[in-house]
C-alpha cells in the first residue's frame, strides 16, 4: 500500500514566505497612505500621513531607502522637513512653522507678510520682559 504522507514545505520556507507577503503588503499599505495624503498637501494637513506612509515604506524596502537616500542629496531643502518629522522625537511645530513660512513667502509679497512680522514683534516684546 502506497505511503499516505504529504510532503509539506519546511517550517523555514513558510516563515520566509510569510515575511515576503507582510513585506510587500506593508510596502502596498504605504504607498496607499502616501497617494491618498497627496490631495491634502497643498493644505498641510497631508504631511503627517505622508511620513507615516513613508516610514512604512522605508522600513519595508531596501530599494525605496536608496532612492530616498538619492533625493536627500539632489534635494536636501525638500526632503529636510521629511527627515526631521521621522525623528523618534520629532519636532512637529517647528517643521511646521518652516514650511508655513516657506508657503508665505512663495504666496504673499514681502510687505504683508504676517508671520515674520508678527514673531519680530513678539520676540522684541519677549525680550523687553525679559530684560526689565
Amino acid at each position: 500500500m502506497p505511503s499516505l504522507r504529504v510532503h509539506r514545505a519546511s517550517d523555514e520556507f513558510a516563515r520566509e514566505l510569510a515575511s515576503r507577503v507582510a513585506r510587500w503588503l506593508l510596502i502596498g499599505l504605504g504607498l496607499l497612505i502616501i497617494a491618498a495624503s497627496l490631495p491634502l498637501m497643498a493644505f498641510h494637513v497631508g504631511l503627517p500621513f505622508t511620513v507615516i506612509g513613508l516610514m512604512i515604506v522605508l522600513r519595508n524596502s531596501f530599494k525605496a531607502k536608496r532612492q530616498f537616500v538619492r533625493m536627500q542629496h539632489a534635494h536636501p531643502k525638500m526632503v529636510f522637513p521629511l527627515r526631521r518629522l521621522m525623528r523618534r522625537e520629532p519636532e512637529i511645530v517647528q517643521v511646521f512653522w518652516q514650511l508655513y513660512l516657506r508657503v508665505e513667502r512663495l504666496v504673499l509679497p514681502s510687505r504683508i507678510r504676517f508671520a515674520v512680522k508678527s514673531r519680530r514683534y513678539f520676540k522684541r516684546r519677549f525680550r523687553k520682559t525679559v530684560a526689565a
